[in-house]
């Protein structure tokens, strides 16, 4: 077994598959590699938003202060969630907001 196949099984096993898309950003196409779980956040921030993945995509790109899109994506999803998790810790009601999704949009 090659020693890419061997990191590859590493990371399966890790859950740590990632995953590489291409998208039109800036119009670029633009290759972006990300984990499942951030793909995962940003398809549902993206129909949240009523927005494309490259539209939501493109959004970031003008934003960003890094120089690594894929990066630039990661803390996108991760600030996004943890203000769902800040704004669903300081309401009144938190057994109704940990369990009422509608609370969070």
């Amino acid at each position: 077994m090659s020693r890419a196949s061997r990191h590859q099984l590493e990371r399966e096993r890790n859950h740590e598959i990632i995953r590489r898309q291409t998208f039109s950003c800036a119009g670029h196409k633009t290759s972006v590699s990300l984990e499942e779980a951030f793909w995962n956040g940003l398809k549902e921030i993206s129909g949240l938003r009523d927005m494309t993945l490259s539209e939501l995509i493109d959004e970031i790109n003008g934003n960003r202060r890094q120089n690594n899109l894929s990066s630039a994506i990661r803390l996108f999803v991760l600030d996004y969630f943890k203000s769902r998790a800040a704004d669903t810790a300081s309401d009144p009601r938190p057994y109704q907001a940990a369990h009422d999704h509608s609370l969070l949009l």
